[in-house]
């Protein structure tokens, strides 16, 4: 097992499969609020849905409007299960705290580099902790 230490963000505990992209991540134009699949053209993870998922991202980008947006995935039942950035922003703290996401970022090593699209993680973010269970 894989033991990576950060900040917790937005506290919660969640377990899943790991989707992890390179690019930032915007989620206001960027992600499909009725579905979880990334929208965006061109972008890494261009149709894969994020439903359920650990999502890990470097950083968010784009308008404030994307905390609402992470917001009506929570609603729709298709948000993240957990999102791990390397370093999150306002949009993205506000979205999570909206959503009851939890939220962890700044690990002892990148977990962009670190985690890979499959593995399987958990976020104990009320401790800043992630986990990987098994590797993919």
């Amino acid at each position: 097992m894989i033991r990576l230490k950060g900040r917790g963000v937005v506290g919660g505990v969640a377990e899943g499969v790991a989707v992890v992209s390179k690019e930032p991540i915007s989620f206001f134009g960027g992600v499909n609020p009725k579905t979880g699949k990334i929208i965006e053209r061109g972008h890494a993870l261009e149709g894969v849905c994020v439903a359920g998922k650990v999502l890990i991202f470097p950083h968010g980008k784009g308008s404030t409007v994307g905390s609402y947006i992470l917001y009506a995935m929570a609603k729709n039942k298709v948000a993240p299960a957990a999102v791990i950035n390397v370093i999150t922003e306002p949009i993205i703290v506000v979205g999570c705290c909206l959503a009851d996401i939890p939220l962890v970022d700044k690990l002892d090593k990148n977990p962009v580099q670190s985690i890979k699209n499959g593995d399987t993680v958990r976020v104990l973010a009320y401790k800043g902790l992630v986990e990987v269970m098994d590797r993919c």
